[in-house]
């Protein structure tokens, strides 16, 4: 399966000091290879196609409060949207499916606020933001939280994908 991920670092306003520091506390590579796993065990939940593609943006909150005010409707920040491209139901011609991947959509991830969740929760910035990146992933597929069920469901799935990369994460999130 080919996966082609666009990881997109930008809070706008942190210092260029701090946006580095962030970019190496997960290289691309190794969000590559999480999200890879990720698609590999959700297979069932994917349409059939020759790869998939999908975008990671880390920000802050200020921008996540725009976008979640713009398309939510809630003017504060939030620690995920997802912007899932197959919701909209534009099937691709078959001779493009057989030559392109298949865009998933975009997860946008406030670095703010998941460096504030990851201390409440007592785990590390990397566990949260690879927490809030699968979550975001889940979103992209379908996946949906509407009632307590669901959101159980949703988190076991969760904690499942998170323990396949070898991350640990506390079951209390």
């Amino acid at each position: 399966m080919q996966i082609e991920i666009s990881i997109q670092n930008y809070c706008l306003d942190s210092s260029e000091v701090e946006q580095q520091a962030i970019s190496n506390l997960i290289a691309v590579e190794t969000w590559e290879t999480w999200f890879q796993c990720w698609l590999e065990n959700l297979q069932d939940d994917l349409p059939p196609a020759l790869g998939y593609e999908l975008s990671l943006r880390l920000t802050s909150d200020a921008e996540i409060q725009v976008l979640n005010a713009q398309y939510r409707q809630q003017d504060k920040p939030t620690d995920v949207l997802a912007f899932a491209a197959l919701e909209n139901n534009f099937p691709l011609p078959i001779e493009l499916r057989s030559h392109l991947p298949l865009y998933l959509g975009d997860i946008v991830v406030s670095v703010d606020t998941a460096a504030r969740q990851a201390h409440q929760q007592q785990h590390t910035l990397q566990i949260e933001l690879a927490w809030l990146a699968v979550h975001g992933l889940l979103h992209l597929l379908g996946w949906d939280h509407p009632d307590d069920d669901s959101l159980n469901q949703m988190l076991t799935q969760q904690a499942n994908l998170l323990e396949k990369v070898n991350l640990a994460i506390n079951t209390q999130h």
